[in-house]
């Protein structure tokens, strides 16, 4: 069984929002770090490209990795995308349809300068796969069913419109998911979505819940090499696994006192 790394990346900026800096990573460390991948000969493939490659649609190469951006900030087109063409590199981009400048934007909703439609359309058109992020970026499996469905349809709808083609991929915001979300998402016609996870994807793991690893402003290039190369876990990085794991127990309680609440009324 072959894992892959596998990679969330949020913004590329210099000089990001406060609430962002954390989730962050400075043009010069993604530069740094994308010159690593090319320099150990690691291959980067979309999201649906690794999906097809588990199903046996498409060969998987030796040394794979797969590089995601969350949201849709600005600095991915006007930071990241001259190193992607550098080392001819794809990614996939997953967008909140409603945090993105135009027709569909929900004002005052995004935390940083975002991406508008135009630059979208010019990162698919170097090969960036454009997935589901949801439209207004809620905690999906915190809010009703008809409110989940509608998430998961306006932002298949409004990337189809500007783009001309559904997304396939999805990511869920906060990487908060539970069944039901996930049957939803795979409802809504996706065929794959990535969760956090903090650890490297494998085919053994669901299509609907492929593991990610974070990628953050206080990453060094000596824990990237470890992070993608399997070495080892920092142990802010282990920290993060064990939140993640604590986040989903309380969540999983809070839903069952409102379904528990509910049923009184």
């Amino acid at each position: 069984m072959t894992s892959v790394p596998i990679l969330m990346y949020h913004s590329v900026a210099q000089t990001p929002a406060s609430s962002m800096r954390a989730l962050s990573v400075s043009p010069d460390a993604f530069a740094e770090q994308m010159r690593l991948l090319a320099e150990r000969e690691y291959t980067t493939m979309t999201t649906a490209q690794l999906a097809a490659a588990w199903r046996g649609e498409l060969p998987l190469p030796r040394r794979c990795v797969l590089i995601t951006f969350d949201d849709g900030y600005l600095g991915v087109h006007r930071n990241a995308l001259d190193t992607l063409r550098e080392f001819r590199f794809t990614a996939t981009l997953f967008v909140a349809t409603g945090w993105l400048r135009g027709p569909h934007e929900i004002h005052g909703a995004a935390l940083d300068t975002m991406l508008g439609w135009d630059e979208v359309r010019e990162l698919a058109a170097e090969g960036v796969e454009i997935g589901g992020h949801s439209h207004s970026h809620p905690q999906l499996d915190q809010i009703p069913t008809d409110a989940l469905h509608d998430e998961l349809g306006r932002c298949k709808e409004i990337i189809t419109e500007q783009l001309g083609t559904p997304p396939a991929s999805f990511a869920y915001p906060y990487g908060y998911s539970d069944r039901r979300v996930r049957q939803a998402v795979r409802a809504a016609g996706f065929t794959q979505a990535l969760v956090v996870g903090n650890a490297a994807a494998a085919p053994d793991q669901s299509p609907f819940a492929l593991r990610r690893m974070t990628v953050r402003r206080s990453t060094g290039i000596e824990e990237f090499a470890r992070l993608v190369e399997g070495r080892a876990i920092a142990r802010n990085f282990a920290r993060d696994r064990a939140l993640t794991q604590g986040y989903a127990l309380v969540r999983g309680s809070r839903r069952l006192m409102r379904k528990a609440s509910r049923a009184h009324v």
